[in-house]
């Protein structure tokens, strides 16, 4: 008697999404190119490379791999909006907001002296440019992007350059205009801390710290990050809990984690007579970090302050004055309403998790069988929804199998899926019928006793006879067919027995289908959600499972079923997906 309980599926969506990050990353392929373009390229003394129709590089020439500090196998296959095109701040433009990129896409003669190309090691540099549509040897329509750059290595911005203080108020407009677009664009709270850094460190300062406070009212120093090299370094050796904020505390960053105004900070011990262990923490930042001037402001909610950010300049000669402090308080202000989007968001998610471990069923020991099961929710759906799977042993000893799908993504659908469940185990429990009697009822009940307006259903009875033998009987309420896969990879869809699916209103006799279940055989139940996707046909989505699923016969129920759904679902699924797996001994 063995069974694998239903768990988590976080681990096989994280081995997806690393799966196609590495696939996105490594899966460009140089184009063949005539030689001629090659030349053409070569001739230039300036910048330049070739895009085709989709906008990825086809050709690039020397002038342009120095000046962007990139070999040609960085350019050649790649998409040139997503490799180089940036915001003055380093952020990848929107495509609808990048005039080079409509210009190209557009096949126009246009050009601009504002432009931010992003160089391999991570910098900024400005950049004035032209593209024209041309046309190559072979006949294809081609995109010419010419680009100049500034020589002088002062004039380009990489990240231990900063504006001059206060900014320009163009330059402070366009930077809380992208501080607002990054960081509603996440609920997630350590991305949304990412981002907020890479805004102000190194624009602002060398230094950035964020205190957040927590749930229970501690303060956690949750990001200390600073600029080297043209990249960001995490001090996790300075990050953690910190001392309790004395309530008469003068410190700076005291009174900004009491939702106090922003201020300027001096260097530690001189700034502040303050003997309290919060100051001695502070004072091993300044420390550490080798910063002479910093200002720090509170990050504010809708309902409380969640914490302070602290800018700190060590490289950067210049100190913080109090014309800097207006913007350092508006970016604090974004930062806080995006925060308490994410902190609230999170907290919902909390409670779905919590309610979803309740609605889905533990497995029941049924002798002899091994039985798996999994749960993904829809990306949008605070992790519940209204797919679902329920699996229980019946009064005459039969185990019953059921997998189904209620309309909608969401909480509404994760309670009528509950309250669907609920009524077919009552049902089937006490009513010794076959599967299309029993799912008769719950259709002509479900309109008067539950939420569901419509939903979809495979109800199955498995019971073994008194020579070993197990035989599956089913009934199918609109939902896809179940997958038999035999212990030697082979693998049909049972299709029989196929009706209406539930709330149409009308009640016609439902039919019922058997078959017997060779031993060592899996059966796989599962919802849409694993199988449809809108770039390809249903029957393409059947097909990819039978394969995968028949060259999986030979695996444990748990592990076949986790690499079914990671090879399966569709990568840009927005459905949820619940499958059952049961697995025959072999005799």
């Amino acid at each position: 008697m063995t069974h694998d309980d239903t768990r988590d599926t976080r681990d096989t969506r994280d081995t997806r999404d690393t799966r196609a990050a590495r696939d996105t990353a490594g899966g460009a392929t140089a184009p063949t190119v005539p030689a001629s373009l090659t030349s053409l390229l070569a001739s230039f003394d300036t910048g330049a490379y070739v895009v085709d129709a989709k906008g990825a590089v086809v050709a690039v020439n020397a002038r342009a791999e120095k000046l962007l500090g990139r070999p040609a196998a960085d350019f050649l296959g790649r998409d040139a909006h997503e490799l180089l095109h940036r915001s003055r701040y380093g952020a990848t433009l929107p495509r609808a907001q990048c005039g080079m990129r409509q210009a190209y896409m557009a096949g126009r003669t246009v050009q601009s002296d504002e432009e931010w190309f992003e160089r391999g090691d991570g910098s900024l540099v400005p950049v004035s440019w032209l593209v024209t549509p041309c046309r190559t040897d072979d006949g294809a329509a081609r995109t010419l992007v010419l680009f100049h750059a500034p020589h002088d290595p002062e004039e380009t911005r990489t990240p231990g350059t900063r504006f001059s203080s206060p900014l320009p108020e163009l330059e402070r407009l366009a930077l809380l205009a992208e501080t607002t677009t990054q960081l509603t664009a996440t609920l997630d709270v350590g991305q949304a801390l990412r981002r907020l850094v890479r805004l102000v460190v190194p624009q602002l300062a060398d230094w950035a710290v964020v205190d957040l406070v927590t749930e229970r009212g501690g303060v956690h120093r949750s990001t200390v990050v600073h600029a080297e090299h043209g990249d960001l370094v995490r001090r996790e050796d300075l990050e953690g809990p910190l001392s309790p904020v004395p309530e008469d505390s003068l410190l700076p960053l005291a009174r900004a984690l009491r939702g106090v105004s922003p201020a300027l900070v001096g260097p530690f011990p001189r700034a502040v007579a303050d003997a309290s262990p919060l100051a001695a923490e502070q004072s091993r930042l300044f420390a550490e970090s080798g910063i002479h001037s910093a200002a720090v402001a509170p990050i504010r909610g809708v309902r409380e302050v969640l914490g302070a950010l602290t800018l700190g300049r060590a490289e950067q000669p210049e100190a913080f004055t109090a014309d800097d402090l207006p913007l350092l308080e508006d970016i604090c202000r974004r930062a806080g309403l995006a925060l308490d989007n994410a902190r609230l968001y999170e907290r919902q998610r909390t409670v779905a998790e919590t309610m979803q471990r309740h609605l889905l069923p533990q497995l029941p020991h049924v002798p002899g069988l091994k039985m798996s099961a999994r749960y993904l929710a829809a990306p949008d759906a605070s992790q519940v929804g209204g797919d679902w799977y329920d699996a229980f042993v019946l009064s005459d000893g039969a185990t019953a199998l059921a997998v189904g799908d209620v309309v909608g993504h969401d909480l509404d659908a994760a309670a009528g899926m509950a309250q669907m469940r609920n009524v077919l185990r009552a049902y089937a429990w006490a009513q010794e019928e076959p599967p299309s009697a029993i799912v008769s009822r719950l259709d002509r009940a479900a309109a008067r006793i539950t939420d569901v307006t419509m939903a979809t259903l495979l109800f199955a009875r498995m019971s073994r006879a008194e020579d070993g033998r197990w035989t599956l009987s089913w009934t199918n309420a609109g939902h896809p067919p179940p997958l038999l896969v035999t212990g030697d990879g082979e693998a049909r869809f049972l299709t029989g027995g196929h009706g209406l699916l539930l709330g149409t209103g009308l009640h016609r006799a439902r039919p019922d289908e058997e078959t017997e279940v060779p031993p060592g055989a899996t059966l796989l139940f599962y919802t849409d959600g694993l199988i449809e996707e809108p770039s390809r046909s249903l029957d393409e989505g059947l097909e990819l499972l039978r394969a995968n699923a028949a060259a999986l016969a030979e695996q444990p129920p748990a592990r076949f079923t986790d690499l079914v759904l990671e090879r399966t679902r569709p990568a840009g699924n927005d459905d949820d997906v619940a499958l059952l797996t049961v697995r025959v001994p072999v005799e």
